[in-house]
C-alpha cells in the first residue's frame, strides 16, 4: 500500500507531464484513444466521486469565518474567466464552435488542481479550497446560466439539460463520495492515498478522447486555440491577482485567488461540450487542461519566492487568515 501511495504522490506531481505525453499519443495515435470518448462523462463522475471522498466540513466553514475573502474568489472566477472568454471571441476571429467551447470552459467552477498549485505557492491553502468547494457547488445554476447568456449566440444552448448533467456528473458523485467517508471512514483513510493517482488517470484519458476524436480538426486550428487558451489562462491568472489586491487582501490570499481564478475544471468544461455543443468544442478544454498546469506550475514557482513586503519571511501555504 505504501508503494501504491508513492507511485500515486509521484504521478500527482508530475501530473502536466503526464497530461502532455498522452495529449501528443492521442494525435499521432487517435484510433487507440477515441476508444475512451464515450466514457468522457463517466471518468469526470469518478474524478468528482475522489473529490467528495476528501472535502469536509470544515472547507465550507471557511466560508463562514471569513466571506468576504471567499467572495472574491467566487466572483473573480464567474466574473472574469466568462467575460475574457467573450472578449477573445470577439477579438480573434474563430468558428462557432471554437468560441462556444472557449466560453464553456470560462463559465466552469475552479479546477482542484488550483488547490496544489496554491500551496506549491505558498498561498492561502484554506482559502483555495474554500473557493473551489463553492464555485463547484455552484456550479449547476451558475454555469449553465452563462453560457446560454454568453454563448447562445454561437450555438443553440439547452441550460436545463446542462444543469442536469452538471447536476449528475459533479452533486451527484460529490454527495456520494461525501456520504461514504462519513459511513466508513477508515476505508476512506485508506484510499485517499491512490485518490491523486485516480485524478491523473481520468484527466488523461478525458483530454486524450477529446484530442483523438479532434485529430484532423486539431491540425487545422490547434495553433489558433492554443493561443486563445494561453491568453485566456494568463489573463486570468493576472486579473485574479489584482482584483485580489485591489479588494486590500494580503499577499498569501492573493496568490490563492489568483491561482484559483485562472485554473478552471476543464475537465467539466470537455464533458459538457462533448455532450451538449460538439466535439470541436471541447478542444479549448482539452488544451486548458494541458496548458493551465504548466502555467499553474510555473505561476507557483515564481509565487513561492515572493514576499509580504515588510513581513519576515513569506506567508506560508498553510496560513488559514
Amino acid at each position: 500500500m505504501q508503494a501504491l501511495a508513492s507511485f500515486s504522490a509521484f504521478v500527482g506531481r508530475s501530473f502536466a507531464i503526464w497530461v502532455i505525453v498522452f495529449a501528443v499519443l492521442a494525435f499521432l495515435l487517435p484510433s487507440t484513444f477515441s476508444v475512451f470518448a464515450p466514457w468522457i462523462v463517466t471518468l469526470l463522475g469518478i474524478i468528482m466521486f475522489g473529490m467528495g471522498l476528501t472535502i469536509s466540513a470544515k472547507d465550507f466553514a471557511e466560508v463562514g469565518r471569513r466571506p468576504f475573502d471567499v467572495f472574491i474568489g467566487v466572483a473573480g472566477q464567474f466574473l472574469i474567466m466568462p467575460l475574457l472568454a467573450v472578449l477573445l471571441t470577439r477579438v480573434i476571429p474563430m468558428s462557432p464552435e471554437v468560441a462556444a467551447g472557449v466560453i464553456l470552459v470560462g463559465c466552469c467552477p475552479g479546477g482542484t488542481a488550483s488547490n496544489v498549485m496554491t500551496y506549491l505557492g505558498k498561498g492561502d491553502v484554506a482559502l483555495s479550497v474554500a473557493c473551489t468547494s463553492v464555485t463547484t457547488l455552484l456550479a449547476p445554476i451558475v454555469t449553465p446560466f452563462l453560457v446560454w447568456m454568453f454563448a447562445s449566440q454561437y450555438l443553440p444552448v439547452d441550460a436545463m439539460s446542462m444543469f442536469m448533467s452538471i447536476v449528475k456528473v459533479i452533486l451527484v458523485p460529490l454527495a456520494l463520495g461525501f456520504a461514504i467517508q462519513k459511513i466508513a471512514p477508515a476505508a476512506v483513510k485508506a484510499a485517499v492515498p491512490a485518490l491523486p493517482l485516480v485524478s491523473v488517470v481520468g484527466i488523461v484519458l478525458i483530454v486524450a478522447a477529446v484530442v483523438a476524436v479532434n485529430q484532423v480538426k486539431i491540425a487545422e486550428s490547434g495553433l489558433l486555440i492554443f493561443v486563445v487558451v494561453v491568453l485566456h489562462n494568463g489573463l486570468g491568472l493576472l486579473l485574479g491577482y489584482f482584483a485580489a489586491r485591489a479588494a486590500g487582501l494580503s499577499l498569501a490570499k492573493r496568490k490563492a485567488i489568483s491561482i484559483e481564478v485562472g485554473m478552471q475544471n476543464s475537465g467539466l468544461g470537455a464533458a459538457l461540450a462533448a455532450a451538449h455543443f460538439s466535439p470541436l468544442a471541447a478542444v479549448p478544454s482539452a488544451v486548458f487542461s494541458v496548458w493551465h498546469n504548466i502555467s499553474g506550475a510555473l505561476v507557483a514557482n515564481w509565487f513561492s519566492r515572493m514576499e509580504e513586503p515588510g513581513v519576515k519571511g513569506s506567508e506560508t501555504a498553510t496560513q488559514k487568515a
